[in-house]
């Protein structure tokens, strides 16, 4: 059953967290999944990025903390979308990728850096982390909608349509 608002009446979006990490392949291609979901549900769908960096990934952690940058500055999945799509040059180049991807969408380059420097968004990477850990997430892609976790780590194949199916449940359409 999906919650009425009191201030509209409306129902309450369904919440999709996708636990992410920047500099993970299988993200990168997870980002057609999260672009046609929400083309399809729209506002009805809350899509959340929960950050699950990866230990065998160097720049991940960075990449992490330079996202919730991008959201404080508004940007926040375009500038996702952008580092996922240089997973190989961020590997390759490190944190120098985040902040080319910041100036390239018009954001402030130097608060950029500033933050990965002062760490401010440390804490919400961290509590995403063991969140995840403590909810099973032990790779990335990893789906949580309606309490059910979704393991796109191994193959892709058919979790939109899971997503799609747990959704429009809890949707009531």
């Amino acid at each position: 059953m999906s919650e009425t608002t009191p201030e509209t009446g409306s129902a309450a979006p369904v919440v999709l967290d996708v636990w992410c990490e920047l500099q993970c392949p299988d993200c990168h291609a997870a980002l057609d999944d999260v672009r046609a979901l929400r083309a399809h549900y729209g506002d009805r769908l809350e899509i959340r990025l929960r950050h699950f960096p990866l230990e065998k990934h160097k720049h991940a952690y960075a990449a992490a903390q330079a996202a919730e940058e991008a959201f404080e500055q508004g940007r926040g999945w375009p500038y996702v979308e952008a580092v996922l799509a240089r997973t190989e040059e961020l590997g390759e180049r490190g944190e120098r990728v985040l902040l080319d991807a910041a100036r390239e969408l018009g954001l402030d380059a130097e608060e950029f850096d500033t933050a990965l420097i002062d760490g401010r968004h440390l804490l919400i990477v961290d509590a995403d982390q063991a969140e995840g850990k403590a909810i099973g997430v032990t790779g990335t892609p990893t789906y949580v909608i309606g309490g059910e976790r979704l393991d796109g780590g191994k193959s892709q194949d058919g979790l939109r349509d899971r997503v799609r199916e747990i959704a429009d449940r809890l949707l009531g359409a």
